[in-house]
């Protein structure tokens, strides 16, 4: 995915989330799938998430060993299985703690800047996540903020408010990266332009879409082709059987194949077939077959247009 993003113009890719206790106890899946960069992906940032300023530290050197541009650490993540360890967005309930982690960060990074991610509070109407932004960046020494203005407890559901967003940028002396909600150009420009933040960053809307950026960067300005589309999800098929070996591959890719086969309008066997076969030859044999539109009347298939 990250791959992805650099390849259609992305600025700068960061990880999936991965748990610095992971990293500090040495888990050997965490380190051989997730502290893995590949040369084109860079810049690229590693995203930590914990609750222990010390191994917050250990865990930013083994990132910053392993490659690692940028080390971010996620204070937004609203999923209760996170916040119940005192990580993710709780930690806007534990602001000094906060701080030790991206002190801890920063010392353990070895030189590498390190960033926060978090939401603008945990319910509606709160502001501490806002208050610890500012503290982050006065306080903590943290090199940039990524900020989703929406609550915790919304989730992505509700309108981001980009005013607050503006006021965190008139407020800091560092760069500020908008979030949430921006599935597609015009939402990101109006982000962006609402916000007077430095950036963009794009989560789920870009999910499927990897030719979002490059409508962003203004290279293109009309939706991907059919076979743009199909050949797409081909190179995503063979860098996850690179990445993650056939057998991990076959059941991995399940989760991303909705997303292209939707835009793709395939008939409802192909959708079927992807979910449950476990051969990747036959994964691209039904993939490629998409390249051709399908033409469909009432009463259901009728063949290939």
């Amino acid at each position: 995915v990250r791959l992805q993003a650099k390849r259609h113009g992305a600025g700068l890719a960061v990880s999936e989330m991965v748990s610095s206790f992971a990293l500090h106890y040495r888990n050997e899946r965490t380190l051989r799938e997730l502290m893995r960069i590949h040369p084109d992906e860079h810049p690229v940032s590693v995203q930590l998430f914990g609750h222990d300023a010390g191994v917050m530290r250990s865990g930013a050197a083994i990132a910053a060993e392993a490659g690692a541009d940028l080390i971010d650490i996620n204070m937004g993540c609203p999923v209760p299985k996170v916040r119940k360890t005192g990580a993710g967005a709780q930690l806007l309930r534990d602001p000094e703690l906060a701080l030790a982690l991206a002190r801890g960060a920063i010392a353990g990074g070895g030189g590498v800047p390190v960033t926060v991610k978090l939401r603008s509070g945990i319910e509606a109407g709160d502001r501490s996540g806002f208050e610890l932004a500012v503290r982050l960046a006065e306080e903590a020494g943290v090199a940039a903020v990524a900020f989703h203005p929406r609550a915790a407890t919304k989730g992505h559901k509700g309108k981001p408010d980009y005013e607050l967003t503006r006021e965190l940028v008139e407020r800091v002396e560092v760069p500020v990266i908008v979030s949430g909600g921006l599935s597609s150009a015009e939402a990101a420009r109006c982000a962006y332009e609402a916000s007077g933040a430095d950036a963009v960053m794009i989560a789920r809307g870009s999910l499927g879409n990897p030719w979002l950026s490059e409508e962003l960067t203004g290279v293109r300005a009309e939706p991907p082709r059919r076979e743009e589309v199909v050949a797409e999800l081909l190179w995503v098929v063979d860098r996850a059987e690179e990445h993650l070996g056939a057998p991990r591959a076959e059941r991995y890719l399940r989760k991303f194949y909705p997303w292209y086969t939707e835009r793709l309008q395939a008939p409802a066997a192909v959708v079927d077939e992807l979910q449950r076969s476990a051969d990747l030859n036959r994964a691209r044999a039904l993939i490629a077959s998409l390249a051709e539109p399908v033409a469909v009347a009432e009463g259901g298939l009728i063949g290939r247009s």
